[in-house]
């Protein structure tokens, strides 16, 4: 059965906008590669 977690999407540190990317509370992201396609901004999140 699925379980209703509520997922949230990671936004640019950049500009503020939303990523392509969505994380649930409880994920670890270590030495992650976030891509925003809004302004071309990469960045690692550790």
């Amino acid at each position: 059965m699925l379980e209703n977690v509520k997922m949230y999407w990671l936004c640019c540190p950049k500009c503020g906008g939303k990523t392509r990317t969505q994380i649930r509370p409880h994920t670890v992201l270590e030495d992650f590669p976030l891509f925003c396609p809004k302004c071309k901004y990469t960045c690692v999140i550790r």
